[in-house]
């Protein structure tokens, strides 16, 4: 497998690798779903902490020490979560969630354009449509 480099964080083979699904737990396969490879995926997380007030790799289980317990932000459930698997978000998790993210994409909206925070922006605006989903029906947000 050939890789190309055509940005700092992101592979081309990479970009089409799916390493992670967020989907509702409705069993309708037709339902919204997010899908991310593994390195985007980080990259969405590490700039959703940034947006949050902190680094995630200084945080336990992502490299560093700092205990989940000195943060206060609505969106821990999935920012402390297994890449993969791991329980279910709730109902309640999403709803917390939502409006957090949704200003974070407002936030994110008015920094400078560049092709990553595009994509960042894109991925977090399909989280929320999945988000949405999830809280309308009541069903749990699965990780996959």
């Amino acid at each position: 497998m050939e890789f190309v480099l055509v940005d700092p964080v992101y592979f081309t083979s990479e970009e089409d690798h799916v390493g992670l699904t967020l989907f509702p737990g409705d069993g309708d396969n037709s339902s919204p779903d997010v899908s991310w490879s593994c390195v985007r995926f980080d990259a969405f997380r590490e700039r959703l902490a940034r947006a949050e007030g902190f680094s995630l790799p200084e945080m336990w289980g992502f490299g560093g020490d700092r205990p989940w317990s000195d943060i206060s932000t609505t969106l821990e459930p999935l920012l402390d979560h297994p890449d993969a698997g791991g329980d279910a978000l709730s109902v309640a998790d999403c709803a917390a969630m939502l409006p957090r993210l949704q200003a974070v994409i407002g936030e994110w909206q008015d920094e400078p354009d560049e092709p990553r925070l595009q994509r960042h922006i894109q991925d977090a605006q399909q989280l929320t449509v999945v988000l949405r989903f999830c809280v309308d029906e009541s069903v749990e947000l699965i990780f996959l």
